[in-house]
């Protein structure tokens, strides 16, 4: 079948939707629990893989198996809850409900001009309505998480004020940047019709660039504390990595992400010419100055092999084609109809049926996304293996995955749907490691 006949057949008054949106929403579900049910039996292993016994003890093999049970366990049960949610979004017609409740409250708001009462505006609250109604029942599971699992492993360092405080924080600024987003994409979408996927595609990008330089500079401040890499080996190692390969650095940060957690990270960020390192200080504390310029050898190795550029290409081209599939569906009356929408066909809420009917081609797209972002890691792993920081890179990763209970075996299904990263055994190997010491103990 064409896509034009499919795209004919799907107008049909009489297409049942209900039907192919539950039936996609459990298939969903099933494949991606069959995933966990394969991984869960590999977090049920009692000794580590064979290329580790000599890096990783038992105990530690042990605990990090453990915290992967219970992270797991609990992102199944918050799938059990995301399906009944879907499922009950499809047969009660919420959307619509939340549409209604929007319009309700768009009728109250007299200090709007009159100009502003379209389906725009419509779209602008019923955004903020639905993503306020989100927020408010993920709260219980992101605290359980977060003081429940976090905390029962000495992760979690938030007291209940503080992550009050973030929540609160960020509700503030996905409806500060996200409503207008809103507006100014679907007033794309109005304008254009169905031709809107290359326009409304740009526009995207566009705006993804913008983010990428807002974020680091001006949103994780409100968050985290930010002060300058005091002067020293660490300093110096950095700023003549950055000067050998050619980075624009400015500056070096430190965060204290031991604050809210122990978990370690580090990123670079800024314009093409400008750019900033940032370390959390967990990192700093329990690593080497040696092993921290080799993480950030493989971080500079994706800005000086493009990957970032090349990311944003490969996404750019998914993204036009996920607009351009959902043309075909966001200007069909029949889907409208039985949703709940017999008067109006607000185009967000078409984006949003869109995504049950997507979610087949979702799954099969991440597999593909998965393949290209383990090739940039094993790629960056290289670099930094080319300019002599292999064994301090091996003793760093070995370190952080020890340090954060990373799981470090997996079920290769589940790997290849899920992590984006290869994992320990299959970065060691491609470093040519070679077990030498046992490092379960934090020295």
């Amino acid at each position: 079948m064409s896509l034009a006949n499919f795209t004919s057949f799907i107008r049909e008054a009489n297409f049942n939707w209900t039907d192919l949106l539950t039936g996609l929403t459990i298939g969903e579900f099933t494949f991606t629990s069959y995933l966990d049910y394969r991984q869960y039996n590999v977090l049920n292993k009692k000794n580590p893989p064979e290329s580790l016994k000599g890096a990783i003890d038992d105990e530690t093999f042990e605990k990090s198996q453990l915290y992967g049970r219970e992270k797991l366990k609990f992102a199944s049960f918050n799938k059990v809850f995301g399906l009944i949610q879907s499922l009950a979004t499809i047969k009660y017609n919420l959307y619509a409900k939340f549409w209604n409740f929007s319009a309700n409250l768009l009728a109250k708001s007299r200090f709007l001009p009159s100009s502003w009462n379209g389906i725009i505006t419509h779209s602008v609250y019923f955004f903020a309505v639905y993503t306020l109604f989100g927020t408010l029942i993920s709260l219980p599971f992101s605290y359980y998480n977060t003081f429940k699992i976090e905390g029962k492993f000495g992760f979690n360092k938030h007291t209940l004020k503080s992550w009050s405080l973030d929540k609160v924080k960020e509700i503030f600024i996905s409806l500060v940047i996200g409503l207008p987003i809103v507006a100014i994409f679907f007033k794309i979408v109005d304008y254009y019709g169905e031709s809107f996927p290359l326009y409304g595609g740009a526009v995207t990008i566009i705006i993804q660039l913008v983010l990428q330089t807002i974020v680091p500079n001006f949103i994780t401040p409100l968050f985290f504390k930010y002060s300058k890499v005091e002067e020293g080996e660490l300093r110096t190692k950095l700023e003549n990595l950055a000067s050998k390969i050619g980075f624009p650095l400015n500056n070096l940060y430190v965060i204290d992400g031991s604050s809210k957690s122990s978990h370690s990270n580090a990123f670079f960020s800024g314009l093409p010419w400008s750019k900033q390192i940032v370390l959390f200080d967990t990192l700093i504390n329990h690593s080497t100055p040696d092993e921290i310029t080799a993480v950030l050898a493989h971080e500079l190795g994706h800005w000086k092999m493009n990957h970032i550029a090349k990311a944003l290409a490969f996404n750019s081209v998914q993204l036009v084609f996920l607009f351009y599939l959902s043309a075909k569906f966001l200007y069909n009356d029949s889907l409208y109809r039985e949703f709940g929408f017999s008067s109006v066909q607000p185009p967000i809420v078409g984006f949003f049926l869109f995504s049950y009917i997507f979610e087949p081609i979702n799954c099969a797209l991440t597999f593909g996304d998965r393949i290209f972002s383990r090739h940039n890691e094993y790629e960056a792993d290289k670099f930094a293996n080319d300019h002599g920081y292999k064994d301090s890179l091996i003793d760093a990763l070995i370190k952080l995955d020890i340090q954060n209970l990373i799981t470090i075996d997996a079920d290769w299904l589940y790997s290849s749907y899920h992590h984006s990263h290869p994992i320990l055994p299959e970065r060691l190997s491609a470093l040519g490691y070679l077990p030498k010491q046992i490092l379960g103990k934090d020295k």
